[in-house]
């Protein structure tokens, strides 16, 4: 039996490759989470390792959202090998450095898929990307918020233990 044979896709080549990525960014997302689960788990942070295991539950979700598009609108979505995560971090406050740069990291690379998608006038896809603009506010507040702790609380004496326990806390309300 023969492939169903899609007449075309709904979006251009050059969007489906950027989208191939973000699936791609996502999966590295997912799995640097899990590292920073792992590193915090073995460290004693336990309310962190649990941050950061829903985190790259989150991330595998988003990815699987840009994949399942991509097949949606005809295109060809691609399976993303992820490799290089680093498993290794110097303190407690350099997993949270990581984890908001790669936040912002995340938020640039969708920034960048809806500015091609405007000058195309691929309005469906911008509409696609809205959500994930508003889940990465949140994503990088979140973030942000998890770092202040380290300012505000400081790391001295039980300081990191009460971080720790903080991080699972942090709250985006929308509304604000």
């Amino acid at each position: 039996m023969k492939d169903l044979m899609r007449v075309r896709s709904l979006i251009s080549n050059e969007v489906e490759a950027l989208l191939n990525q973000q699936v791609k960014k996502e999966a590295l997302s997912s799995s640097i989470y899990l590292a920073m689960a792992s590193w915090c788990n073995r460290n004693g942070f336990d309310y962190s390792s649990e941050y950061f295991f829903k985190q790259a539950e989150e991330e595998r979700h988003h990815q699987l959202k840009f994949y399942k598009y991509i097949l949606d609108m005809g295109g060809n979505a691609i399976s993303p090998e992820v490799t290089g995560i680093k498993q290794e971090y110097n303190s407690f406050r350099e997993v949270f450095e990581d984890a908001l740069d790669q936040e912002i990291s995340v938020t640039q690379s969708i920034k960048k898929i809806y500015a091609l998608c405007l000058q195309e006038q691929d309005y469906v896809t911008n509409e696609f990307l809205n959500w994930f603009l508003k889940e990465q506010r949140e994503e990088e507040y979140k973030a942000r918020r998890a770092l202040e702790l380290f300012e505000v609380i400081g790391e001295e004496g039980t300081g990191q233990w009460e971080i720790d326990k903080h991080v699972g806390k942090i709250k985006y309300d929308s509304e604000a």
